[in-house]
Formats: C-alpha cells, sequence, structure tokens
C-alpha cells in the first residue's frame, strides 16, 4: 500500500507523494510572511505548480493509503460492498 496526500487549496485538490513535511513548513511560511508563492510537487514527474498562499485562504491536508494496482481483482460477489477504501 502506498500513502497519498491531498492538499486542497481553495476548493481544488493536489495530490503529493510522501513526505510532506517540507512542504507543510513552506506553506506556513509563506502565510505567516503574509503571502508567498510555494511550488507543490505533482504526484508522478514533472515540474509541479506554483500557489500563491496567502492569509485567510483555505487550507486543509488530508493522507489515505491506496491499494497495489497490480493486485489482483477479486469478484467474489461477498465482497460486492467492499471498494479497498
Amino acid at each position: 500500500m502506498a500513502t497519498v496526500n491531498r492538499l486542497t487549496v481553495d476548493g481544488r485538490d493536489y495530490f503529493l507523494p510522501d513526505p510532506v513535511t517540507e512542504l507543510k513548513g513552506k506553506i506556513l511560511e509563506a502565510i505567516k510572511a503574509g503571502g508567498g508563492y510555494v511550488n507543490v510537487p505533482p504526484l508522478r514527474g514533472g515540474p509541479g505548480v506554483d500557489i500563491l498562499f496567502s492569509p485567510g485562504m483555505p487550507v486543509t491536508w488530508s493522507q489515505f493509503e491506496v491499494g497495489d494496482s497490480t493486485a489482483p481483482a477479486d469478484d467474489s460477489a461477498d465482497d460486492a460492498g467492499d471498494y479497498g477504501l
């Protein structure tokens, strides 16, 4: 299982790999400074996106586990309501 972090900024979701401790610190610093751009890295490769963080902007973090995409699917009827979450 892999851990994925979701950063929600002003209603938009950004999915991030672990670790996010340094990124959280940079966002907090930008907000304490009255606002500033922080580069949010992508989940898989690429340059990421620069987001302007400012005081009062709604920012939420969540973390969840995702299953291995190479694992075989179990199609049994007993697990019809189990979505692996």
